[in-house]
């Protein structure tokens, strides 16, 4: 409400209580004039510091087709912190990875060259992968701290830039077992029974895992087991004839063997085989040994034989390789057969 002009005939009063409201009126004006000052002329807050930088990257995913166990190209994330020389692990599940070294790595195109493989876990060709080092990176640095703001008054300045983050330290190597043993194939179903033929024949029949090897596919010294067991029969003076094939190139042949005079006794095939050189026919080598025996259900007496070779001039691991053994009778008659109800392959390392 204004304040009353001053009357002529006011009491003392009246007067007293006129000077008292002008004054208070001009105290709520300056007041005003301090306040609209004070918002004119006050600071503005400091803007924050920026985060810290992310430590490398390395864990990845590729969706190449490849077959475990060879040297190749693959397709992975660009911007990654891969460099050569790397040991890096390749998995599609548990039981299938294989661990490696990375030779080359483009950060723009994500192509990864790897090399052949420093150990392999089961078999097969697959299209999604999990690529990481051998022994994951560390986690991402911490962010920076926020900068500080800005005092009020004048303009405030703007804040420091927070302090990078430190990068993530190397996960270290994950352990390896000093040898690799697993099963490659089982025979689940007795084979042909092979009479009266002089024809070489297979002792194999369908089952469950695989009996091929991609190309590239082995290591030195990668080695493997073969057992057999099943019924075999020969009329008198008869010869039997064992080969051990991968494809059509025979890595062991016992020549024909003297076998006579039994019926339905139960023999057993060992085959060991190990790599001794990887490359083209030549130069790749591979020792087999066998030892074929039969128990005779007249006299309980074990007779059998042995037989090894070393191929060096026509096994060749730059191309895939289908294991097979076959049986081969020196003579067609209906009192000579064979077959077996058993037959397990396994990596032995």
């Amino acid at each position: 409400m204004p304040i009353p002009s001053r009357q002529i005939g006011w009491s003392t009063q009246d007067n007293l209580l006129w000077q008292i409201a002008k004054q208070m009126e001009q105290a709520s004006c300056q007041l005003c004039t301090l306040n609209d000052n004070i918002e004119t002329f006050g600071g503005t807050s400091g803007t924050s510091g920026t985060s810290g930088y992310s430590g490398d990257r390395f864990r990845t995913t590729s969706t190449t087709t490849f077959t475990l166990g060879v040297s190749t190209n693959i397709v992975v994330e660009p911007g990654l912190a891969y460099t050569p020389a790397q040991d890096i692990i390749i998995t599609y599940n548990v039981g299938n990875h294989q661990t490696c070294t990375v030779v080359s790595y483009d950060i723009v195109t994500g192509v990864m060259v790897i090399g052949g493989p420093v150990s392999v876990t089961g078999s097969g060709t697959y299209s999604l992968w999990t690529v990481n080092l051998d022994g994951a990176a560390g986690g991402d640095g911490s962010s920076g701290t926020s900068g500080s703001s800005g005092v009020n008054g004048t303009s405030g300045s703007s804040g420091v830039n927070g302090t990078s983050g430190t990068s993530g330290s190397s996960g270290t190597s994950a352990a390896l077992p000093t040898s690799v043993n697993y099963g490659l194939f089982a025979q689940t179903a007795n084979s042909t029974i092979i009479t009266n033929t002089t024809v070489e024949s297979s002792l194999i029949n369908g089952g469950v895992g695989t009996l091929t090897v991609p190309a590239n596919g082995f290591s030195v010294g990668d080695s493997f087991r073969a057992v057999f067991g099943g019924l075999v029969t020969a009329t008198n003076n008869q010869t039997i004839r064992v080969r051990v094939k991968a494809g059509s190139v025979i890595l062991l042949d016992s020549g024909a063997q003297n076998i006579t005079n039994i019926t339905n006794n139960v023999f057993n095939l060992n085959i060991d085989f190990t790599i001794r050189q990887l490359g083209a026919a030549g130069v790749a080598s591979i020792v087999t040994l066998g030892g074929f025996h039969y128990t005779k259900t007249v006299n309980g007496v074990v007779e059998g034989f042995a037989f090894n070779t070393v191929n060096s001039t026509t096994f060749d691991t730059t191309i895939s390789n289908t294991l097979d053994v076959t049986i081969q009778w020196g003579a067609a008659s209906a009192g000579n057969s064979i077959y077996s109800d058993i037959f397990i392959l396994n990596k032995t390392y």
